[in-house]
């Protein structure tokens, strides 16, 4: 097989680009921002400012430095750009126009194919880290306008995860921090028996889906998820096997 080099390129083999706020919490495996999450190679890209307090007030004069930085991952050769924010949706439509690959912002985009799949009866329960700042503006900039079937609980009173991931103190609980996520969850099935998922927005949230997946028995959706079939679709696996 003969090989032809990328120009502009120095290093190959990272499919997916991740674009990273810039949040000084413990990332630990699992979370977006820890490449051991993955079973195969990424790529970061921080964006120098862009804050958790900018994101969450839905700053959008950003959106320049975002795409500068999703156009340097596609010159080093991903395939498809994605972030560490469910907030980020509100960039989504600006990216992928921009972009020449799959863009793919916010976890929240998992919301239509979730409801297509667990009946016109159910609800979806999102366990997010600010439940004020999730608001119609986030929702609609990805096409979701009819909010009805979404059951929203917020993280940022949770004494343990707002130190780590909000206040940024430099540390993380895993134990105390799971058992916060959960206990939200449970709040929305309790709130809405007729739960028919789970979807975790936050990008810190994937290590406790685990968690929530045996507390309440449900279906979790959460960013490895989604970033794990976007890798499936612009890396194609060749199957071998017998008859």
């Amino acid at each position: 097989m003969i090989y032809r080099v990328k120009e502009g390129q120095v290093s190959y083999g990272e499919a997916i680009g991740i674009i990273l706020l810039e949040n000084y919490a413990p990332f630990i495996p699992g979370d977006v921002a820890n490449a051991t999450t993955y079973s195969y190679p990424v790529r970061f890209q921080r964006v120098e400012g862009f804050t958790v307090e900018r994101i969450f007030k839905h700053d959008l004069t950003l959106l320049d430095s975002i795409i500068d930085a999703a156009k340097a991952l596609v010159r080093e050769g991903v395939r498809a750009v994605t972030g560490d924010c469910g907030f980020m949706a509100i960039y989504q439509d600006k990216l992928a126009d921009t972009l020449d690959v799959p863009v793919f912002m916010s976890s929240l985009l998992q919301i239509p194919f979730i409801l297509s799949i667990i009946g016109q009866k159910r609800r979806i329960g999102i366990v997010t880290a600010s439940a004020p700042s999730l608001n119609e503006f986030v929702f609609n900039k990805i096409g979701i306008h009819d909010l009805s079937r979404l059951v929203i609980g917020g993280l940022e009173d949770k004494p343990n995860f707002a130190s780590a991931a909000l206040r940024e103190e430099g540390f993380l609980d895993s134990e105390k921090v799971e058992g916060e996520v959960v206990s939200v969850a449970k709040e929305l099935a309790e709130r809405e028996p007729d739960m028919g998922a789970i979807l975790l927005e936050c990008s810190l949230l994937p290590p406790y889906g685990a968690a929530v997946r045996e507390a309440l028995e449900l279906p979790v959706f959460d960013f490895v998820t989604m970033i794990d079939y976007v890798f499936s679709a612009v890396v194609k696996k060749r199957f071998k096997g017998f008859m």
